[in-house]
């Protein structure tokens, strides 16, 4: 292992990677839709369908893994934050140009919004990991749709 990657460190990193690029691709996705509300719906609807699919451990690595990280962990730890992070940035940028073009009311704090995605998104995967299934995430994300600002 340490001759294929260095440390423990870099084989994560690698695996988050592949992570990123495999079952979270659906994030890259939906940043590409024509409007917030849709890059908001692709975002939760991907988050439920990743997180809970059959014959796959339900959850996310980039949520689930941080706080299984001790002390000695702390570049894993600091690597999944930056990963949850720049999920967040990708959104707000998405979001900023929505209010730019108008798809968004002008007052729309596109970084609460972005907040309030990721984190909607996050926690499906928490909720996933325990055990609640698909449907009832799926209501949750639609639930939580349903008072989308619009302009």
């Amino acid at each position: 292992m340490y001759a294929a990657f260095g440390n423990k460190e870099e084989l994560f990193r690698k695996a988050l990677e592949r992570y990123t690029e495999g079952p979270s691709a659906y994030l890259t996705q939906a940043l590409e839709e024509p409007t917030a509300l849709g890059v908001a719906t692709a975002i939760l609807a991907g988050t439920v369908r990743t997180t809970t699919r059959p014959a796959h451990p339900h959850g996310c690595l980039g949520v689930q893994g941080a706080p299984a990280a001790s002390d000695s962990g702390r570049e894993v730890r600091d690597l999944l934050v930056a990963w949850r992070n720049n999920s967040y940035s990708c959104v707000r940028e998405r979001f900023q140009r929505a209010v730019a073009d108008g798809d968004l009311p002008p007052e729309t704090d596109p970084g609460l919004l972005s907040r309030y995605v990721t984190t909607l998104a996050f926690g499906i995967a928490v909720q996933a990991a325990s055990g609640v299934a698909r449907d009832e995430l799926q209501e949750l994300a639609d639930a939580a749709l349903r008072n989308w600002p619009l302009s």
